[in-house]
């Protein structure tokens, strides 16, 4: 195993890689899965990324295809070709391998899903449903081949059949014979060597004559094959075997089928198999909330990172930075802290990438493509192998410096540690800048204050610190690039127990220097405190601004679009209503010359060129509505209360009518044309017109009635006096308008209303016929009228 091998189990990709295999459903797809390896080709990568992508977006719109029924049947097509003969289970299983490829074919014929860079796996799926269905009609399950599998079968089966029969009649009349019943041991047919017999008592054997085959464990009984099921059993037996052989030819004819097609079967299962893995690399990304990261040349860069094997929920994310303005990352903090993790967390999810795996970061990530990704981590001190903790390091960065070049990942765990601190530090520094001058990255943990002095003097060396809650004496786990972290082994040392006095006592014994640089160290912490807290505050009023700026431009999007809505409704009510207008002006005008056609009297000819000229006028007015916004209408009140003799105006029906009568409570008696009507005086308003105007008025009625009243009139809910009084009105009204057919809605009900009306109508002397409604027309709720 090479060291790179090694540095991937170091970093824990083959737990990654099993839960991956987890999602993937063939077993074909499961073991590609536990094999796979970064690969160091950008264009490789970035099409592997590409296909996830790809496959997580299908997805996102439905589910994913099924690769149930997904399985290796490559040996099995190999043995067919070779003109063996297949077994029902594998047949069966080549069967499924067409039913997915037809299955997963259909995942895009209806091309919702757009277009995609896995587009031409689906269409490369050669579906055979000819042969599916052949197989699947022929065998039935793994151990039973249906009757239709082949006519001669059918007929060898009906044959078995009829000879079993034949058999089980012959047992059936001795066991169902009184002089056999002493002889039998139970009254039962039974088979033995695929033959029908009966249990008989040994010591009547004789006296059933026929072929024993059988004889229980204590001797007590013999089975029996009598002499009359002899001929049938024979027969039986021969169709057994003309059985056997037909099966044989079907599934051999079913094996060269197959052997037939086998190029395209084998070319369908390797598809189905790259997409089940493809499509499990969009389930874990799913499953772990990953994003596709970026594969450009500008370093390392990390947002909100986490480690794919722990809890989403519970890890800290962290945000790391490498390869664009310092090549060398050194992090320091406590133990405990979270250097290693997030030592792991680079290498891990570099590797992931190089696989075409999502990572568990948030957009903005970058990861670029690395040769060798190199790890030494742990504790890999041996007793066999006589390694110290120190030397089996030492191995592994020798090991590491031979392999790296201008585009490695280097990850160092504790560099220089195990030995003498001084010349660990010294050591640990020269490997550094041994590798930086080779090219690569590099990523260290380290306790040596040297180190930390070394990334803050050194260009392209940049600190790093875990850090770590002083008040709670407790790591955060969070990554602080640009700071140095102190180990804080005193205050740890408290937490766990160790005395005052010994702490106090290694305090003194620390050089001048040290404290010093710690104190610096403490310094530096305190004001990243007050200066994250500071960004912190103008991050929040800074989304705070941006989230009322959205807020607003949103309101003012939807107000402009409500207001649109608006006025384009108020436009389509306006045309609406011209569109009504003009469609009752052309029903009128029709009517108007069929009565110019009937009546050549001038009186009439002059009517009707008034009421063209009145609904010529309301056209007009409806225009002018559309283009102008009308004022709301004032109530029309009398000038002076109503008298006998006045002329007034019904408000609801536009009528003018003469008041012939006023009653105490102020209803009126009037006569509108031949027609007498009350009305409230509240209903009316005075018309103070010269006896001229009062004549041109009187001629218009007809025409004013008839462009107002409607045809119809809805009754339900009326008591029937009620609702004979008011259809009594409505055909006063349509005959002054002279109009021809109405229709009186009564609904069905319990048929009291409609048996009123009906009543009424048949004494009313201005109705011609009246029928119920028809099919369209409300049927039995309504009656239609045709007046005189």
């Amino acid at each position: 195993m090479s060291f790179f091998e090694k540095s991937l189990n170091t970093l824990e990709l083959p737990a990654v890689l099993e839960m991956l295999a987890k999602e993937a459903v063939s077993q074909g797809a499961k073991e590609k899965a536990l094999l796979l390896r970064p690969s160091d080709d950008a264009a490789t990568v970035k099409h592997l990324q590409d296909e996830t992508g790809a496959a997580r977006l299908m997805m996102t719109l439905r589910q994913s295809p099924g690769f149930y029924g997904v399985k290796d049947v490559r040996a099995s097509l190999s043995r067919a070709n070779l003109g063996g003969t297949l077994n029902t289970r594998e047949l069966l299983d080549i069967a499924g391998v067409l039913r997915c490829s037809r299955s997963v074919r259909g995942y895009i014929a209806d091309d919702k899903l757009g277009k995609s860079c896995i587009d031409h796996l689906f269409y490369g799926l050669r579906a055979n449903k000819f042969l599916e269905e052949k197989i699947s009609t022929c065998i039935v399950g793994e151990d039973e081949i249906s009757d239709s599998a082949s006519a001669d079968l059918t007929h060898i089966r009906r044959q078995m059949r009829a000879a079993a029969s034949k058999a089980r009649d012959a047992l059936q009349k001795i066991i169902s014979s009184p002089s056999y019943a002493k002889a039998l041991q139970e009254t039962i047919i039974t088979m033995r060597s695929d033959r029908y017999v009966v249990p008989v008592k040994a010591e009547f054997k004789g006296s059933i004559p026929g072929l024993v085959h059988d004889v229980s464990a204590s001797g007590m009984t013999v089975f029996i094959e009598p002499m009359g099921a002899v001929k049938a059993n024979n027969e039986l037996r021969e169709l057994t075997a003309k059985e056997k052989l037909e099966i044989e030819r079907i599934l051999a004819e079913l094996s060269a089928d197959c052997a037939e097609h086998s190029t395209d079967i084998i070319s369908d299962y390797e598809i189905l198999v790259r997409l089940d893995l493809i499509f499990a690399k969009a389930k874990l990304s799913y499953k772990l909330d990953c994003q596709q990261a970026a594969n450009e040349d500008r370093g390392i860069v990390l947002r909100r990172a986490r480690h794919p094997l722990l809890d989403k929920e519970k890890a800290v994310p962290i945000d790391v930075e490498l390869g664009s303005e310092f090549d060398t990352l050194v992090i320091t903090g406590p133990n405990t802290g979270g250097k290693t993790v997030s030592l792991k967390t680079i290498g891990l999810l570099a590797a992931m990438n190089q696989c075409g795996l999502h990572i568990p970061a948030c957009d903005g990530s970058n990861l670029p493509i690395f040769s060798h990704i190199l790890a030494d981590i742990g504790d890999e001190q041996s007793i066999e192998q006589n390694l110290s903790t120190f030397s089996a390091h030492m191995t592994n960065i020798v090991n590491i410096l031979n392999e790296c070049d201008g585009r490695s990942l280097i990850l160092f765990d504790e560099l220089g540690a195990g030995t003498d601190p001084t010349e660990g530090a010294a050591l640990a520094i020269a490997i550094i800048e041994y590798a930086r001058k080779r090219g690569a990255m590099i990523a260290a943990t380290t306790h040596y204050a040297e180190l930390k002095v070394y990334a803050t003097n050194e260009k392209g060396v940049q600190n790093a610190s875990c850090e770590f809650d002083v008040e709670t004496l407790r790591p955060t786990y969070r990554l602080l690039v640009g700071i140095p972290g102190k180990s804080n082994a005193f205050a740890i040392s408290k937490r766990l127990g160790l005395t005052d006095v010994i702490i106090e006592d290694a305090k003194k014994r620390i050089n001048t220097d040290s404290v010093s640089f710690e104190a610096t160290i403490e310094k530096l912490e305190q004001t990243r405190l007050m200066l994250e807290k500071d960004r912190n505050e103008a991050q929040l009023k800074l989304r705070q601004a941006e989230e009322n700026a959205k807020r607003s431009a949103f309101l003012k999007a939807e107000l402009e679009v409500r207001l649109e809505k608006a006025d384009l409704r108020a436009k389509r009510e306006a045309e609406r209503i011209i569109n009504d207008a003009r469609s009752t002006a052309e029903e009128v005008f029709a009517e108007l010359d069929e009565m110019k056609k009937r009546v050549n009297e001038e009186d009439d000819v002059h009517r009707i060129n008034e009421a063209r000229s009145e609904l010529r006028r309301r056209l007009n007015l409806h225009e002018e509505a559309l283009r102008e916004p009308s004022e709301p209408e004032k109530e029309e009140t009398s000038a002076r209360p109503v008298t006998v003799g006045d002329t007034v105006r019904l408000k609801s029906m536009g009528i003018t009518a003469e008041v012939l009568s006023v009653s105490e409570d102020r209803t009126l008696t009037l006569r509108a044309g031949i027609m007498n009507v009350t009305a409230k005086e509240a209903d009316v308003v005075l018309v103070n017109e010269k006896p001229a105007e009062k004549k041109q008025t009187l001629r218009s009625t007809g025409t004013q009635l008839h462009s107002s009243i409607s045809t119809e009139i809805d009754l339900r809910g009326m008591e029937a006096i009620d609702g004979v009084i008011a259809a009594e009105r409505f055909i006063d009204s349509a005959v002054m308008a002279k109009l021809k057919t109405v229709t009186i809605i009564h609904g069905k009900g319990t048929g009291a209303l409609r048996a009123a009306i009906q009543q009424m109508l048949k004494k009313n002397k201005a109705v011609r016929t009246f029928r119920l409604g028809r099919y369209g027309e409300g049927e039995s709720g309504v009656t239609v009228v045709e007046l005189k």
